[in-house]
C-alpha cells in the first residue's frame, strides 16, 4: 500500500490534475470515481488506485467492474491511503479511486462519420465547432448534451480549455469516451474545408441572424459554430460559416450561455432527424 505523499508516482498524479503541459507530454489523463471508471474502455486504463475503504465498501456492480480493471493486461492496480488519495485526486472529497487514462486519437475522419443506434448504418453528420471556450463546465456539458443529441464529433479551437482538464472530464459525464473530437489551429479554414470538402453546411449562432434556429432544414450534414462564453465568435469564423442563425429570446437578455446555445441548436437537429425518419 502507498502511504507517503512524497512518493513520485502520488506527485506526478497530482500534477496530471493541475497541469495540462503535464497531461500532453505523456498522453494521459486523470478519471476520478467509480461512477466514471466505469465509463473508461480497458484498454485505455494505464493505472488505478483505490483506497482501503473504497474496496471494503463496493456494491456488487463496482466490484465486478474493479475485478475486470484488474484483471486487464497493462493495468497497474495499487491500494492508497486515505492521505495519499486526498494529494492525487482534484476534489475536494476524493471518491475513494482515481485511475491513469491514456489519452484517445480522433481524426477528422472520426468527427464527420455517423452511425444509427443500432448501428446499422451512417448518418448525416452532425457536428459542434466550439471557438475559444473557456469554462470546464461549460466544455464539459456540451459534451455530454452533443452525445444526447447525436453530435458525430467536435470540432474545438487550439486556444480551448483543455478536454482533460479533471473538471472537464466529470462534466462530460462518461461522453469524452464515445464522442470523437480533435483540435484544430484555424476554425475558419476547417469550416471551409468541411463545406468545400464534406458537402457539410456550417450555421454560426450569432445575433446577427436573419433566420431563427426552427426554421432551417438540418437533414443533412451540418455543423454549429459555437463562440466564447464572453466574446462570442470571432468575426472571421463566423463569416466562413454558411449561414447565421439566430436564437430567438424575450425579455431583456442579449445572449444565451454557450453550453445551452449547444444543446438547443443540436437538439433541434436531432428532432428534425427523428421526425424524417
Amino acid at each position: 500500500m502507498l502511504t507517503s505523499t512524497n512518493n513520485s508516482r502520488v506527485k506526478k498524479i497530482a500534477e496530471y490534475c493541475k497541469k495540462a503541459k503535464a497531461r500532453r507530454e505523456d498522453g494521459v489523463f486523470i478519471v476520478e470515481g467509480i461512477r466514471m471508471l466505469r465509463e473508461v474502455p480497458l484498454d485505455l486504463i494505464r493505472e488505478v488506485y483505490a483506497t482501503s475503504h473504497f474496496m471494503q465498501n463496493l456494491s456488487n456492480v463496482d466490484r465486478t467492474a474493479i475485478e475486470a480493471i484488474r484483471m486487464s493486461d497493462g493495468v497497474s492496480f495499487e491500494e492508497v491511503s486515505d492521505d495519499v488519495m486526498r494529494k492525487m485526486a482534484d476534489t475536494q472529497t476524493p471518491q475513494g479511486v482515481i485511475a491513469v487514462v491514456k489519452q484517445a486519437k480522433w481524426t477528422m475522419e472520426d468527427v464527420i462519420k455517423g452511425a444509427s443506434e443500432d448501428g446499422s448504418k451512417e448518418t448525416a453528420p452532425l457536428i459542434l465547432i466550439l471557438e475559444n471556450i473557456q469554462d470546464p463546465g461549460n466544455l464539459g456539458n456540451m459534451f455530454r448534451t452533443g452525445e444526447g443529441a447525436g453530435v458525430t464529433g467536435i470540432i474545438m479551437s487550439s486556444d480551448m480549455a483543455d478536454v482533460y482538464n479533471p473538471k472537464v472530464v466529470r462534466s462530460t459525464m462518461g461522453a469524452i469516451f464515445r464522442v470523437p473530437f480533435i483540435y484544430v489551429d484555424s476554425i475558419p479554414d476547417t469550416v471551409r474545408e468541411l463545406h468545400e470538402k464534406c458537402g457539410i453546411t456550417s450555421y454560426a449562432a450569432h445575433l446577427k441572424g436573419k433566420k431563427n434556429y426552427d426554421e432551417i432544414d438540418y437533414g443533412k450534414g451540418a455543423a454549429f459554430l459555437i463562440g466564447n462564453e464572453g466574446n462570442g465568435l470571432t468575426d472571421e469564423a463566423a463569416n466562413a460559416a454558411t449561414d447565421y442563425v439566430l436564437i430567438p429570446m424575450l425579455g431583456k437578455v442579449e445572449s444565451m450561455n454557450a453550453a445551452t446555445s449547444a444543446a438547443i441548436l443540436t437538439f433541434e437537429a436531432a428532432r428534425q432527424r427523428r421526425n424524417a425518419k
